[in-house]
């Protein structure tokens, strides 16, 4: 009797290669599975479960990941206002994890007795796939074809071609990985320490010129409506507001970074609804949240977001970490008032019943309502008083 084994498809070359390999040159029972988080659409899946049963796959499966991304992660991102290097909002990394925790449940739950991915050896994805198995599915073989036989993309086809399947042999100028919190770009541009991508590589084309305004309204820290249009799930007011946003050519840039195996990369992504949606947040958090409050959330997202790049999305830290960042959101709530404009956009302002900014307390630099001028006086001197000693004890020093 074969061995089962589930196999992360996505339908491209690598994995269809895997397909093939596993099955015929390994004697394996292939098992497919694709996890869409937001990059496909159902006509897009439906062709690629096609393609995996032509394949000879044992069976394929469909998981619809948009709302556990959601739930799992992005949410998390959105509280903690997680941009990697101030610059990107891991749009592919926190995907990768998503997938990788879907794939070991299907291994669990066929009871497999191995796990296959179609990563290279140069990358990232290759860490965050083996680690999240290593923790969830112990014991599990991890194969890894692409990166174990060091094929390249010609040796790939021609034994598919061998084996009577036709790929496609010409390669993309650009790759393009599209998901709900983003979407990344690679291309020669990138591969080096300069250059930008050009119009014609970014998948949403500038298609708006005039300014538009959008009203984002939050619920503890959740966007839950975009121009007061109510949403069930924030994943489908993330999906809306890339409608609206995405046409401005918003959210563009490249993204310098770390990896995970020690060398620095480039990557260009477009990211409209967010990097608005992140910015609004922010806004609003400044807004009704104290300044210590601000100020640890900025500590533990930094951290929580460089360890979730870093595949790290089980460690329990990161539990309780969440924890901290849910309960800073409970006055998170309010409208966002945004104009976007062709490749940029700007915060016009919020509106939230939680506003700290009330004048009924004072107007910063005009007038007050809660101390008095010889208050701040005295307290002044108080506030100081330990770096006045220090000051002093150095001053004595000096002079003797």
């Amino acid at each position: 009797m074969s061995k089962k084994i589930v196999l992360g498809f996505s339908g491209g070359l690598d994995t269809t290669f895997c397909v093939k390999y596993l099955s015929e040159d390994k004697g394996y029972e292939v098992h497919s599975i694709i996890v869409n988080t937001g990059g496909f659409s159902d006509d897009e899946l439906a062709k690629i479960e096609e393609h995996a049963h032509k394949l000879g796959v044992a069976s394929h499966t469909t998981v619809n990941a948009v709302k556990t991304y959601y739930d799992r992660i992005i949410r998390y991102l959105v509280y903690g206002n997680v941009l990697k290097n101030n610059t990107y909002p891991l749009s592919v990394s926190a995907e990768r994890l998503s997938q990788a925790i879907h794939i070991a449940e299907h291994v669990q739950k066929l009871g497999a007795d191995a796990v296959a991915h179609g990563s290279t050896g140069a990358g990232n994805d290759q860490v965050r796939f083996d680690m999240v198995f290593h923790i969830m599915i112990p014991g599990v073989e991890i194969i890894t074809p692409i990166r174990d036989l060091k094929l390249s993309r010609e040796q790939e086809i021609q034994y598919l071609q061998d084996k009577g399947v036709n790929m496609n042999a010409e390669k993309a100028l650009y790759s393009i990985n599209k998901g709900l919190w983003g979407t990344s770009v690679g291309g020669k541009e990138t591969l080096s320490s300069k250059g930008m991508l050009p119009e014609s590589a970014w998948p949403t084309q500038v298609t708006k010129q005039d300014a538009e305004e959008a009203v984002l309204g939050f619920e503890k820290g959740e966007l839950t409506s975009v121009n007061d249009k109510k949403f069930e799930h924030p994943s489908q007011a993330i999906q809306y507001l890339q409608t609206l946003a995405g046409p401005f050519g918003i959210g563009r840039d490249i993204h310098v970074g770390d990896t995970i195996i020690g060398i620095k990369g480039r990557v260009g992504f477009e990211a409209a609804a967010p990097m608005v949606i992140l910015k609004a947040h922010h806004a609003l958090e400044k807004h009704v949240l104290t300044k210590w409050q601000l100020q640890w959330k900025d500590t533990l997202s930094q951290f929580y977001g460089n360890w979730l790049h870093e595949g790290q999305i089980l460690d329990p830290v990161m539990r309780d970490i969440e924890a901290f960042l849910e309960h800073s959101q409970q006055n998170v709530s309010g409208k966002v008032f945004v104009q976007l404009m062709p490749y940029r956009f700007q915060i016009i302002g919020i509106e939230s019943s939680f506003d700290l900014m009330n004048s009924k307390f004072g107007k910063y630099g005009e007038m007050n309502s809660g101390f008095t001028g010889e208050d701040v006086r005295g307290f002044s001197k108080i506030f100081g008083n330990q770096t006045i000693i220090w000051n002093a004890v150095q001053q004595e020093n000096k002079n003797q």
